[in-house]
């Protein structure tokens, strides 16, 4: 029966091998990424086929989470990227809101706590990282004490960030009447394919007036005193976007499996200047729309690409489009750490940064500590937001970003990424054979994330 047991396991692999190539196919992935796993499914299918069904599913938008924008279209669109993410379904760009610039961590700490006091009727807050330290702590204590007078208190936090939840803490903020959901968490039913697909929004919403945005989590790293803290960025936004970031977080609480929360309407435009439009991506939709409007301004810029980013390993697209701009003389300057706390992503990148070097991008090696901030300034537009340079941001976490237009918005982040610039050194070295040939090899390996 031996010949039988054999035969029969044969069959049932190449079933799977079979079943997961034809999913494969059908979902959008670059040639390369969809080359290294049909490979990596015939050489190695006992290997394969267990990690193809914890980590190979892209998409999950439809069912509980899906992400069902509304409209906020406004006329004609302001421009292509307006145009761009419209044709996706993505909110359109409005004026009418106040939009700060938080760039230290004392001046974050400061607004995202007094929004949390503040509120009167509820907070809707989404983190990747809620620390188990003294800010994690006093974040959730803050919450605790408006759910004690009332208000309503709702957050999400992604089961893999935070690892090590700040528990008793959260345990008060539960009993007091808050709500307390984790994200994904890390043992899922076959199939789900959510274990590679991570929650890094980072939202606060307060009395769907008010939203904390960026890319700051909640935690001594990122609103500290000390002096490793890192170099980061913030924003709060009143206006109408802030009921799209509303809408964000309605999905991801669904995902969670919680109660659907009532639909507020979207808050009128205000007195402000900024024109704003939200951006999310993630396997809650059906497209990369982010991943393409940026490519596409990326293309079309002809003064400048400033790209901030913690972790730099872009698609092949995004790649290909920065050396084409470098090489027609468009000002590409490319910001990161010197060490980030990722060694392999800072290994991986090398490739990159040198194919782009050489293509007269400039890179620079942001030099005090870790630079955390994820922002871009493309000619007259910006964004920022949750979403890193690199193909995990792009194509598989849930992200945001907040799109901006006007000249004065535009200027404080193009003002910070000029300060910044200071504390760099720019370029890197070339490297010797081995590092190159390990280069690579992760560049190869990289679309298979």
């Amino acid at each position: 029966m031996s010949w039988l047991t054999t035969h029969g396991e044969i069959v049932l692999i190449s079933f799977l091998v079979l079943a997961a190539a034809a999913y494969l196919l059908q979902q959008r992935r670059s040639p390369q990424s969809t080359a290294a796993w049909l490979l990596f499914l015939i050489v190695a299918p006992y290997f394969a086929i267990p990690i193809f069904i914890g980590l190979g599913v892209r998409k999950r938008a439809s069912g509980p989470g899906a992400l069902t924008l509304r409209e906020t279209t406004d006329g004609q669109p302001i421009n292509d990227i307006d145009e761009i993410l419209r044709s996706y379904r993505l909110p359109g760009a409005l004026p009418g809101h106040d939009f700060t610039l938080l760039d230290r961590p004392d001046t974050a700490k400061a607004a995202l706590f007094d929004l949390v006091q503040g509120a009167q009727t509820r907070i809707d807050a989404l983190f990747y990282i809620v620390a188990n330290d003294a800010i994690g702590r006093a974040f959730v204590a803050a919450m605790t004490e408006r759910a004690q007078n009332g208000v309503k208190v709702r957050l999400v936090i992604d089961r893999l960030g935070t690892l090590f939840p700040p528990r008793r803490a959260l345990r008060a903020l539960q009993e007091a009447g808050g709500e307390v959901h984790f994200f994904s968490p890390l043992v899922q039913p076959p199939m789900r394919g959510h274990l590679n697909l991570r929650n890094h929004r980072k939202i606060l919403v307060v009395d769907n007036v008010k939203v904390f945005g960026g890319g700051m989590n909640v935690g001594e790293e990122y609103l500290g005193t000390g002096e490793d803290v890192w170099a980061d960025l913030a924003f709060t936004l009143t206006g109408p976007a802030v009921g799209s970031f509303d809408d964000v977080f309605a999905s991801d609480w669904d995902g969670t499996g919680g109660e659907a929360i009532p639909v507020a309407p979207f808050p009128s435009r205000g007195a402000g200047t900024t024109v704003a439009q939200v951006a999310p991506s993630g396997p809650d939709l059906k497209h990369d729309g982010l991943h393409d409007v940026l490519v596409n301004a990326i293309h079309r810029a002809n003064r400048r690409i400033w790209i901030a980013t913690p972790y730099f390993l872009p698609t092949d697209t995004l790649a290909e489009a920065l050396s084409i701009a470098g090489r027609r003389g468009v000002d590409v300057k490319l910001m990161m750490p010197r060490r980030s706390n990722q060694r392999i992503a800072d290994f991986a990148r090398g490739a990159y940064m040198r194919e782009l070097q050489r293509a007269k991008c400039s890179v620079l090696l942001y030099q005090p500590g870790m630079l955390h901030a994820k922002a871009g300034i493309i000619d007259d537009a910006a964004y920022v937001g949750s979403v890193n340079f690199d193909v995990r941001s792009m194509l598989l976490n849930f992200e945001d970003a907040l799109i901006l237009h006007d000249a004065d918005s535009v200027g404080r982040l193009a003002d910070w990424f000029t300060g910044k610039t200071a504390e760099c050194e720019t370029g890197i070295g070339d490297a010797h054979a081995l590092r190159r040939i390990s280069e690579g090899l992760f560049r190869i390996g990289a679309p298979m994330l």
